[in-house]
């Protein structure tokens, strides 16, 4: 076998934390290569697994000779020096791999462990002073005697026996730094001394008789090797094998969708899902296979379980997004459109497309229909009209102008309402309203006269006269029985007399004069000398129906309302 061979069945022994078959593997890959510094970190991590630090620590020191720019080796080396207990060579170990790889977290929370353990030990050694004997001790000590008689410092020094860490939030108590002086045999100053300095005298050895027998503190429990502490780019854990097996069954999934075989597609998601639960999209990959085959309850369900999966585990916002737009389209599918309204407008919140946005425009549009047509009632719109009518004969105006348009949500297909609503707001001066119901009213019905006579009577209101004049054709052509004819006769005779009222004459002028100025308007004179127009004017003199065929031209139209504006000719 080759040192890489060995290498892969090291790695293998060690995920299944077989470390003493891992490190014979590792040893034989180093025999073949013995300058390649990947073995012998991952051997340091079977040795530090076993709590073998020295031999961990041995092969750590071997991975920075061979390669002192690699982080990872510096974390192998510190990490055996943290089990050993040698927790300053260790910081500095952590703090000169940092160096190299400033951002590399498992350095940043190795060197943290290791100050926080050197914090414990520095307060723990400390902290012996303060044994069950201190008491006694500071009876027999003159200068720390009168502090027995302080409760309050009593009570720090009982928390500190209970607790050594306690010691470092309680040295702020200038008394405490003088006890503790005084019993690590040191120059303790009284409570009588105040401020004064405080001749410091040599500190005793240890084990002499100023210095009150000490334990070696309690050495900080060596850390356990985590799985990803030990992983580098050639020995991956076994989490991230799993991942990496679920993406080759999803991709099984994929294939299998794609050639509509559903429920082998299914089989392969449910296997991906289960070596990796936290790819979101293996759940909703799952989910379009259910809505391929129609089961839209269970889309419903893995997408909602691909929300909470991917918000736990801060998935991309896009994934969430899809399954929610899925859901959105289950619900289209089960003629739930509120629901899927509500689950587009989710989707649009964590990502805006064109698609999604498309679909919950065509929703709200499907809805907005369905309501219309559950809300359809030919009878009920008939009694909302006859109560628009009678209050429409009592001047009340805006309440029928509210009953007519029940009467138009209750049946939409019914001119009358329309044309009843359009003289309601010509009553009420809103033309533009009134023209709109007008214009709708002779689209569902072109024969339907009263639509045209009420639009010419609008048009008449805007001094629109030519196309009032040409309403009225419309409103006479649609008039087969003549039962308007009265009624359309008068309009145009309204007409007529509005335009034939001539030009408006200043204060002492007379007919011929006012005329005579109309006359010199250089618009007056443009259409007078233009031959097609005067030719135009003859017709109409010696056929008063050819002047209703041109007026039907907008262009001659316009130019014989200016005449007729000047008093030049007259119509009618």
């Amino acid at each position: 076998m080759s040192a890489d061979e060995f290498k892969a069945e090291g790695n293998k022994a060690f995920l299944a934390k077989d470390y003493p078959t891992a490190i014979d593997f590792f040893s034989k890959a180093i025999e073949l290569d013995s300058t390649n510094h990947v073995l012998y970190s991952n051997r340091s991590a079977c040795y530090a697994s076993q709590k073998n630090y020295e031999k961990a620590l041995e092969d750590g020191e071997k991975t920075v000779e061979l390669k002192a720019d690699w982080s990872k080796g510096y974390g192998r080396k510190a990490a055996a020096l943290f089990g050993l207990g040698r927790y300053p060579e260790a910081n500095d170990v952590y703090e000169a791999g940092l160096k190299i790889e400033p951002t590399n977290v498992l350095l940043q929370k190795g060197l943290q462990e290791t100050q926080q353990a050197m914090e414990k030990e520095a307060s723990m050694g400390i902290g012996q002073f303060f044994g069950p004997d201190v008491f006694t001790k500071m009876a027999a000590n003159p200068k720390l005697a009168p502090m027995l008689s302080q409760p309050d410092l009593m009570e720090k020094v009982r928390a500190i026996q209970a607790n050594p860490n306690a010691l470092n939030q309680h040295m702020q108590d200038p008394r405490v730094m003088s006890l503790l002086m005084g019993l690590m045999g040191l120059d303790a100053r009284g409570p009588e001394d105040g401020s004064e300095p405080m001749d410091q005298d040599p500190v005793s050895p240890p084990g002499s008789s100023q210095s009150p027998p000490t334990s070696a503190p309690k050495k900080e429990e060596p850390k356990k090797e985590e799985v990803d502490e030990t992983q580098d780019e050639e020995m991956p854990s076994e989490e991230e094998l799993k991942k990496k097996e679920a993406l080759k069954v999803k991709d099984l999934g994929n294939a299998s969708y794609k050639a509509r075989k559903f429920e082998e597609a299914l089989e392969h998601y449910s296997k991906a899902w289960e070596l990796d639960p936290t790819n979101v999209s293996i759940l909703t990959n799952k989910a379009a296979v259910y809505f391929e085959m129609g089961n839209y309850d269970d889309c419903i369900k893995a997408c909602e379980e691909a929300i909470e999966v991917g918000r736990e585990h801060r998935a991309d916002y896009k994934l969430i997004a899809k399954a929610l737009g899925r859901i959105g389209t289950s619900y289209v599918k089960q003629n739930k459109l509120p629901e899927a309204i509500k689950y587009y407008g989710k989707s649009l919140a964590e990502h805006r497309t064109p698609d999604i946005l498309a679909k919950l425009k065509e929703a709200e549009k499907a809805k907005a229909k369905a309501d219309k047509e559950a809300y359809r009632d030919p009878a009920l719109s008939a009694e909302a009209r006859d109560r628009g009518n009678a209050l429409f004969k009592q001047s009340d105006f805006v309440g029928a102008v509210k009953e007519y348009t029940e009467s138009i949500k209750r049946d939409d297909t019914d001119p009358r309402a329309y044309s009843n609503r359009a003289a309601c707001y010509t009553k009420l001066m809103a033309i533009n309203e009134a023209l709109k119901d007008c214009e709708t009213c002779i689209s569902l019905d072109p024969k339907f006269v009263k639509g045209y006579i009420r639009k010419a009577a609008i048009q008449f209101l805007k001094k629109e006269y030519q196309e009032c004049l040409e309403t009225c054709q419309q409103a006479k052509d649609a008039d087969v029985e003549k039962k308007n004819t009265a009624e359309i006769d008068a309009q145009i005779n309204k007409v007529y007399m509005e335009m034939n009222r001539g030009p408006q004459r200043r204060e002492g002028e007379t007919e011929a004069e006012t005329l005579a100025r109309a006359q010199q308007d250089p618009e007056v004179q443009r259409i007078m000398s233009d031959p097609a127009m005067r030719s135009i004017l003859q017709q109409m003199q010696e056929d008063p129906q050819a002047a209703q065929d041109h007026m039907k031209n907008p262009m001659v139209a316009a130019n014989i309302r200016k005449l007729v504006a000047a008093g030049i000719i007259r119509l009618g």
